[in-house]
Parts: C-alpha cells; sequence; structure tokens
C-alpha cells in the first residue's frame, strides 16, 4: 500500500469513528473506545502533514 492509499484509508477511517462518536453516548464504553482510535488517527494524520481543521468535527 502506497503512502497516498493509506492516507486515503485512514482519513475515510477518521471520518466514520467521528460520525459513530456523534451517535454514541459519551459516556458509554463504545464512545470511550471509540475516542481511543479517534486520538491514534488524529495524531497519525497530524504527523503526515494533514490539514484536520476542515475534517475534525469532533474536536477533542
Amino acid at each position: 500500500m502506497t503512502e497516498k492509499e493509506m492516507l486515503k484509508v485512514s482519513i475515510e477511517e477518521f471520518s466514520r469513528v467521528q460520525e459513530w462518536m456523534l451517535l454514541a453516548e459519551k459516556e458509554s464504553n463504545v464512545y470511550k473506545s471509540l475516542r481511543i482510535r479517534y486520538v491514534e488517527l488524529k495524531v497519525l494524520l497530524m504527523v503526515s502533514g494533514v490539514n484536520l481543521t476542515e475534517l475534525d468535527r469532533i474536536k477533542e
């Protein structure tokens, strides 16, 4: 998988995780688990140079 393909997959997953987080109750175990993945993806995308200004709907 090329770097561009990996970034594309990560951006798509970041978007899906955020959508699921917005649907979940903040105190639920599901939300807490999604938040862990959200942070992992956010860090990965940031160090890859992706501007998250428009993509980040959670802003945590």
